[in-house]
């Protein structure tokens, strides 16, 4: 899939959200996105990594230790 490819897709389902509110004022949106794009980037990553939190780390261009916080937070550890 290219970046585009990506991009389109969560360019739709922001659309589709926000078609879905019917009119309501939505709320959070940036955490809401950055939290569900979050989880399965980290997931994918890991499983790429072997699990390994260095090399991961290094792919996503993150500190070992803000990574770990961040699976933390995902229960993904």
């Amino acid at each position: 899939m290219s970046n585009q490819n990506l991009e389109q897709v969560v360019r739709d389902s922001l659309e589709g959200y926000f078609r879905d509110l019917e009119g309501e004022t939505p709320a959070n949106v940036y955490d809401m996105v950055i939290r569900l794009v979050e989880k399965p980037l980290l997931e994918v990553v890991m499983g790429q990594a072997d699990n390994n939190q260095s090399r991961a780390a290094e792919w996503l261009g993150l500190n070992r230790n803000t990574l770990r916080k961040k699976l933390l937070d995902h229960q993904l550890l």
